[in-house]
């Protein structure tokens, strides 16, 4: 009876401080590559924007002008639709597999730091290399690649993030020790002024 009436413990251990939300990071990075896919084929839905208008010139009848006009718009939407579906999907999968490696390894050494973030966009890049088409040789070599520069890209950015964290923190024990610093004043304050109202009441 005494165990069914214990709460249940919660086996979910917080968030180490300075890691980013894997959920909301990916979400970001299907956002940005949506964006991104579909004004990258806006911009280049463009020349054949000019095609279209080439043929409506040399097209005298109304009709066939207007079938033209709307075969052109419906391409010009599939295609800038198929570019941000794609865009998010790989923008997407790659900030979900970066963050979720580099969360992991911060869980797994209990640290987290530069090395973290090195190491999950070195695996990333390796891995997104793997997947791309070609002969085992060439997969071999875009793995290799895609292992040292994600490596080299990763190790500033990673210092630049660990330091804006370190500022951030030093920004908020700030605030804390100014907001600890006024509640003391204030129960000062308080308790004077009851002394106060105690003596003028004898």
């Amino acid at each position: 009876m005494e165990a069914n009436s214990e709460e249940a413990v919660s086996h979910y251990a917080p968030r180490m401080a300075g890691t980013v939300n894997w959920g909301t990071a990916t979400v970001i990075g299907v956002f940005a590559g949506m964006l991104y896919g579909g004004s990258k084929e806006a911009a280049a839905s463009v020349s054949k924007d000019a095609e279209v208008l080439l043929k409506l010139g040399s097209t005298p009848d109304k009709r066939e002008q207007h079938r033209l006009m709307r075969d052109a718009m419906e391409k010009r939407f599939l295609r800038v639709t198929q570019g941000s579906i794609v865009g998010g999907v790989r923008l997407g999968t790659f900030t979900a597999a970066f963050y979720g490696l580099q969360n992991l390894l911060a869980e797994k050494r209990g640290v987290h730091d530069v090395f973290n973030v090195v190491g999950a966009g070195s695996a990333t890049a390796a891995a997104f290399g793997l997947i791309l088409p070609g002969s085992l040789l060439w997969r071999a070599r875009n793995v290799a690649l895609g292992s040292a520069l994600g490596a080299a890209i990763c190790f500033p950015l990673g210092w630049i993030q660990l330091k804006l964290i370190e500022k951030a923190n030093e920004g908020k024990m700030a605030s804390r020790s100014d907001s600890d610093l006024r509640k003391e004043t204030r129960t000062g304050v308080g308790a004077a002024i009851e002394r106060l109202g105690e003596n003028l009441s004898k």
